[in-house]
């Protein structure tokens, strides 16, 4: 028996033969996942003169079950002319360097990436109309600390009231806010997103679309007025990755209501604090690092002055959305 008879085995369908080799894709082009919709992404490639063709493909199958999303850097093969009814196919999906993910709920163990690769979560609240849901923003920075992504409020009709009990939350953080209004020039957020990829997560209602079509004003997301009930009508469907004038990319993703955590612990959430995770050593297997917790050794870290104090309330209301411990989440 040679070494071909070893590799390859006969298909018993009686079509050619079937080999374990994968191809190796020289020819694989480099891309941008630009949107995903129905099992159909749009890979955003450099064409022949430079320039970015958007070109329409599908997940190869040797990919198996590895999602694609928008944000992600992949290869593919196939027709990338952008040419109408032309179709590629995805065959390697990068290493991501963030993750943006959730889960269906706290019980569901199965998680899901919603964007990849991003540098900043932008997360759009309302300070009022509708009241801002403090659980949601709590989980919406747990994930980004998760993921490895800059968390950055962005909170919305500041003309109404004062955003000053939400920035007091928080105050412990270092958590950057930028107050907006329609009144406002959006030159502080602009500030802090150009030249990176931003990632726009908020409730419906809150004006997040509203403000992405501020930002790209050829988006064209729909916009949808708030509800009798206080809350938002879902007026964006699916993630979309648009280009911001001036440099970076704004990701725009539907109105959620909920953001499961059952992937994160709370360690994953000390990680984005040093000082923190490294008094954590000290506490004992199992501790939860909240203040039911009798022996945990973060108070007396927090003992040591005021500022350790509010920065340690401040982690603990996040480790609260991982616990589930409480209301409103």
């Amino acid at each position: 028996m040679d070494e071909d008879d070893v590799r390859v085995r006969p298909n018993r369908r009686g079509s050619r033969p079937r080999t374990r080799t994968r191809p190796t894709h020289a020819d694989a082009v480099p891309g941008l996942v630009v949107g995903v919709d129905r099992g159909r992404m749009t890979v955003r490639v450099e064409g022949p003169d430079g320039a970015p063709v958007d070109v329409t493909a599908m997940r190869a199958r040797e990919l198996g079950r590895h999602g694609v999303v928008v944000g992600d850097r992949v290869r593919v093969v196939g027709d990338t002319s952008g040419r109408p009814d032309t179709l590629a196919r995805i065959v390697v999906i990068e290493e991501r360097t963030t993750s943006l993910r959730r889960t269906a709920d706290d019980t569901d163990p199965t998680e899901r990436v919603v964007v990849a690769n991003a540098d900043v979560l932008v997360i759009v609240t309302s300070v009022t109309d509708p009241e801002p849901a403090l659980g949601f923003l709590d989980r919406c920075l747990v994930a980004a600390y998760a993921g490895g992504l800059e968390p950055l409020l962005c909170l919305t009709k500041t003309d109404l009231t004062s955003p000053r009990p939400l920035l007091d939350r928080y105050a412990g953080l270092g958590l950057e806010a930028v107050p907006m209004s329609r009144e406002l020039p959006l030159d502080d957020l602009l500030d802090r997103v150009r030249d990176r990829m931003s990632v726009f997560v908020g409730q419906s209602g809150v004006g997040k679309s509203t403000l992405v079509n501020r930002l790209v004003p050829d988006a064209l997301r729909a916009t949808g007025d708030v509800s009798k009930i206080g809350k938002g009508r879902h007026t964006s469907s699916s993630a979309v990755l648009f280009d911001l004038p001036g440099g970076g990319t704004v990701i725009d993703t539907p109105g959620i209501r909920s953001f499961g955590l059952a992937h994160v612990t709370a360690d994953d959430v000390l990680v984005a604090f040093e000082d923190i995770a490294e008094a954590a050593t000290e506490c004992p297997p199992g501790c939860g690092h909240t203040a039911e917790d009798p022996d945990c050794a973060l108070d007396a870290w927090a003992a040591e002055g005021p500022v350790r104090r509010e920065q340690l309330d401040a982690v603990r209301v996040l480790l609260t959305a991982v616990g589930q411990v409480g209301p409103g989440y």
